[in-house]
């Protein structure tokens, strides 16, 4: 569980400390809906489903911090990075790596007994994830569209 938690730590200061190409309004949006997102994924797969959970189920104080820290700093990495401005084979690329990076890592996560699946697989992250990432990209688009009829 340390090393999960070590690993969120650094997610967290590569987030502070990498070159900002969103613009603080951006970042907050990011995050914000992130978290929600997160929040509310996890409540209806988790404790509504019982698909998947962090430790043990039913709630714990550690697994809110887990959320807290990681998909913020995900959320935020990946659309700091995103080739917005390239074409559609380097965005499905970009899409691709990061769904890799983020099934390797819950592969990790899971064989530390920090999560544990009850019905999910792996495999249903894999497909999923692209999804997100569009969902992320697609509510950036929405705060810059937002942003620029002010």
């Amino acid at each position: 569980m340390m090393y999960v938690f070590l690993c969120f730590l650094v997610f967290n200061l590569i987030s502070f400390f990498v070159p900002k190409r969103l613009i603080p309004i951006e970042i907050y949006a990011t995050c914000v809906f992130a978290y929600a997102y997160g929040i509310t994924t996890d409540l209806v797969l988790d404790m509504h489903y019982n698909l998947y959970g962090y430790f043990q189920k039913g709630f714990q104080w550690l697994s809110l911090l887990a959320v807290i820290m990681y998909f913020p700093s995900i959320s935020f990495l990946f659309l700091n990075f995103y080739p917005s401005n390239k074409g559609f084979g380097r965005k499905v690329l970009y899409i691709l790596s990061w769904t890799l990076f983020s099934v390797a890592f819950e592969w990790f996560v899971v064989n530390t007994d920090f999560f544990y699946y009850n019905g999910w697989k792996i495999l249903y992250s894999a497909l999923v994830y692209p999804i997100i990432f569009l969902i992320l990209v697609g509510n950036l688009k929405l705060v810059r569209k937002i942003m620029a009829s002010k």
